[in-house]
């Protein structure tokens, strides 16, 4: 009895402790003559506005369709602390306005995401330096397909020692999933022959006519999909 009277006061405790898993991304692009200030001013927002649960981790985009702009990483947190952060305050906006967002461009987006665990081969908050993005997009109703075949992706790249973080858009437009390769070593892992290739590990792991399906899988269940290269600044992020 004793035991289940201590269970009962612990159930409450458990549903209000919540696993930081979400995390938002801005996406700005400076004005080309106004760089060097805006980096400044990055600099400046980060560190006096964004600290504790809401600090900032700043990227530039090294490739693809987003090169020249910078992705601004804040989380991880809760929903529910999310909810419950309230209004910035017009000291905090009035900075962003003025000094920062005067100097981009109209250009940018923003979206929030959660880091999947079942799905990655690295913690969410064991982060690297040098990263690339792959953004795969689910065509409709397929999108439990896609979570399949990455779970099959996820033995492969363990078996190579890849560090793979993958998220899943929440409430950010189209249904997405964003593989994050963590590069430990630097960008030397993207080199052909740094791990056997991915095909060999599938196979390894499953079969060949595994990594066939796995292949089909892709093509029927993708509607598209990108990749990037991104740089991570500590200079331009929360300290």
């Amino acid at each position: 009895m004793k035991k289940l009277l201590l269970l009962g006061l612990l159930i409450p405790l458990l549903s209000m402790s919540q696993t930081r898993t979400v995390v938002s991304a801005l996406r700005v692009f400076p004005k080309q003559d106004k760089i060097a200030e805006f980096e400044k001013a990055l600099t400046n927002h980060a560190q006096k506005y964004h600290t504790g649960t809401w600090k900032w981790r700043v990227f530039t985009i090294e490739s693809g369709p987003d090169a020249g702009g910078y992705h601004i990483v804040e989380g991880p947190s809760t929903w529910d602390e999310i909810d419950k952060r309230g209004n910035l305050g017009a000291e905090h906006m009035n900075d962003w306005l003025k000094n920062v967002a005067a100097l981009t461009t109209e250009r940018g987006s923003s979206n929030y995401s959660v880091y999947r665990e079942d799905l990655s081969s690295i913690p969410l908050t064991d982060y690297t330096d040098k990263i690339a993005i792959t953004h795969v997009f689910p065509k409709p109703g397929r999108f439990p397909s896609v979570e399949e075949n990455l779970k099959m992706a996820k033995k492969a790249w363990e078996a190579g020692n890849q560090t793979v973080a993958v998220y899943e858009a929440s409430a950010s437009g189209p249904a997405q999933f964003a593989l994050v390769f963590r590069y430990k070593q630097g960008l030397k892992e993207r080199e052909q022959n740094f791990r056997k290739p991915f095909k060999e590990r599938f196979i390894s792991a499953f079969s060949e006519d595994a990594y066939n399906k796995y292949l089909e899988n892709i093509t029927n269940d993708t509607n598209s999909s990108w990749s990037e290269l991104l740089f991570y600044h500590a200079e331009f992020s929360s300290k």
